[in-house]
């Protein structure tokens, strides 16, 4: 992401670069209820198992945890019901295209506030195997090792 001044990171999917290969980034508004943004802005939020679907030219964020505003009372919607994403028509089928076709998923990496509007940081995502995370995580050992042994050397 390019842009950076003025943003507020509310939650972040640290979980998705581990168990995902990602191919491509793209940021998405939501369209979220008086109650939930206030709910958001309070970082009552959980990203664990959500997952971004393409239904009939919308996409959608399905099992988003957004926890209820308690001074909401009744106005307080699902916390676990669907929220839609603002994106451009080219990007929607461009994000349709490469999940039909070529099997990827997409993953929201983080929610965050930009100017006072809600965002997620989508990623078109491509799911590891077992050994596809051993191997990263020998190299990342690997470095580590080596790194310390320059320091030590120094």
């Amino acid at each position: 992401m390019a842009r950076t001044e003025g943003i507020k990171v509310i939650a972040e999917n640290r979980r998705a670069r581990h168990d995902y290969d990602i191919v491509e980034t793209i940021e998405a508004g939501m369209v979220l209820t008086g109650t939930e943004i206030k709910s958001l802005r309070e970082g009552r939020v959980s990203l664990q198992e959500a997952r971004a679907v393409v239904e009939g030219g919308e996409v959608y964020l399905h099992h988003l945890h957004i926890a209820p505003y308690s001074p909401g009372g009744p106005y307080n919607p699902d916390p676990l019901r669907p929220r839609k994403l603002l994106l451009h028509r080219r990007e929607i089928a461009h994000l349709a295209g490469a999940v039909r076709v070529k099997g990827y998923t997409l993953i929201p990496l983080r929610i965050y506030l930009r100017g006072g509007w809600a965002k997620v940081e989508l990623a078109l995502a491509r799911g590891k195997r077992k050994y596809d995370k051993r191997r990263a995580i020998a190299e990342r050992e690997a470095a580590r090792r080596i790194a310390r042994a320059l320091r030590a050397r120094n």
